[in-house]
């Protein structure tokens, strides 16, 4: 009798993995994707046929879990609204999933600004709480993960939206979807990948990062840390990989900080970062993100930050991409985690409600140079979006430099002419060469257009930047 029951414990496993099971990305309480060919996979015993239903249709579709245990099924979801519906899969076993809404799901990732939330102190998220309730925006929060290679699976699971589950989301991201949800009246998914810290490498495969010369450089100068990754590629193994077959609308990104150790290689790695996202998800999905806020880094010398920054808005080329400006959001020059977060995600908003979703909403994008022309000691810039006009804010123009042939940048004087036009002069440069604007590490500028976005920094020459 004892064997017999020893036989049982030892086989017990073996009974267990006969049962479906699911990746965490599934649970109650999710969102999927709306009108889309959803994609939902698992794991059940070889040859174990699994069936799939959503309460929205009749319909069931199923399939026969191959060698490797692994089924996958697509079932196509209708328009928002409607809900909640419940989902189930059925093999030996039966889940139902339970409080499902179908809606957009939007993915959040970057580093420390893009993970900070109240319970990090951001002021406004926490001034949320009590009123934080919402059925309609969900949260999926995975913890910190990395892995040698691509994973299948990751930790987590989805929550509605109350004063419990806000204070440890994504404070950029809920206001996003805060906004998102009043506007479109459907109900919002997030996904909230953050990891404080992390370098852009860590969030593309590793041999794409090692493929090209400069990006290689660039992982391999990683800073060492106690708190984040400093491998190329494990924090998309562990974290971005195992989410790839699930559907989503877009994603968001504040990340940058830092890569101040080598910027220049920043522009490129955002390509192929989107580029390798994009292939991941097998969707051209949209990618909007937030140009680093300034900071005191006590390095003026270098432009390190400013030259994230100019990668960042070089990096606007990217296809069904857009950035947001957050030069006037800074409360504390010395905290690198500006405490509110709110309009942070009101403007990245902004961009999807516009640009994803047709919505007219006015100009959502900020002033950014255009051209320079020289007339004797005076400089013109012009800008884009801002067909209503500039205005300065609190005063005369801030920010702007110039410099004549010597290379050398005097602050200047500047004012706004015509209606997207600003005239830069200085007595110390008689024939202007180059103009700058907020291109230092603490910027804090005060052009804006009439809608009030603040204009991009920048500058118009391409010469060496630092010591």
């Amino acid at each position: 009798m004892k064997k017999n029951f020893l036989l049982l414990l030892l086989l017990s496993p073996l009974f267990a993995t006969a049962d479906v099971y699911l990746p965490a990305i599934f649970s109650s309480n999710m969102v999927l994707q709306q009108q889309s060919n959803v994609m939902v996979w698992g794991w059940a015993q070889p040859g174990e046929k699994v069936t799939l239903s959503g309460s929205w249709q009749s319909e069931t579709v199923s399939v026969v879990t191959n060698e490797n245990a692994v089924w996958k099924l697509s079932i196509a979801t209708p328009k928002a609204g409607g809900g909640p519906f419940t989902l189930t899969i059925q093999g030996r076993n039966k889940i139902v999933l339970e409080n499902v809404q179908i809606g957009e799901v939007w993915l959040c990732a970057g580093q420390s600004n893009m993970e900070w939330s109240a319970d990090h102190g951001v002021k406004d998220a926490k001034a949320e709480l009590p009123t934080a309730y919402n059925a309609n925006i969900r949260f999926f929060k995975m913890p910190k993960l990395t892995a040698e290679t691509p994973q299948t699976d990751a930790k987590g699971t989805w929550a509605v939206c109350d004063s419990v589950t806000l204070k440890r989301f994504s404070a950029v991201g809920y206001f996003f979807g805060k906004k998102l949800n009043q506007s479109l009246s459907v109900p919002i998914g997030l996904i909230d990948v953050a990891w404080g810290g992390s370098y852009i490498e860590s969030w593309i495969p590793e041999h794409l990062v090692n493929l090209f010369p400069n990006t290689r450089t660039s992982a391999e100068t990683m800073i060492p840390s106690k708190g984040w990754p400093k491998e190329a590629g494990y924090i998309y193994n562990g974290m971005v990989a195992p989410l790839t077959p699930f559907a989503i609308a877009g994603a968001l990104w504040y990340q940058g900080e830092s890569n101040r150790h080598y910027p220049s290689t920043y522009y490129q790695l955002m390509h192929l970062m989107v580029d390798t996202w994009r292939g991941a998800w097998q969707k051209d999905f949209p990618f909007y993100y937030v140009q680093i806020a300034p900071f005191n880094y006590r390095d003026t010398t270098d432009f390190k930050a400013p030259a994230v920054r100019e990668m960042q808005t070089r990096a606007m080329d990217i296809p069904k991409s857009g950035m947001v400006v957050v030069t006037d959001l800074v409360d504390d020059l010395n905290n690198i985690h500006p405490a509110y977060k709110k309009e942070v995600g009101n403007r990245l908003a902004g961009w999807a409600l516009a640009e994803t979703y047709g919505q007219k909403i006015g100009n959502y994008k900020s002033p950014q140079y255009k051209t320079l022309q020289v007339e004797g000691n005076k400089a013109t810039v012009s800008f884009d979006n801002a067909e209503s006009g500039l205005v300065a804010k609190g005063g005369s123009l801030t920010e702007f430099e110039v410099a004549g042939a010597d290379r050398v940048f005097y602050k200047a004087q500047a004012r706004i002419v015509k209606n997207n036009a600003v005239e830069v002069t200085s007595d110390k440069v008689p024939q202007p060469v180059a103009v700058r604007f907020a291109f230092r590490d603490t910027p804090l500028p005060n052009l804006f257009n009439k809608e009030g976005l603040p204009a991009v920094p920048f500058r118009t020459d391409d010469w060496k930047l630092g010591r």
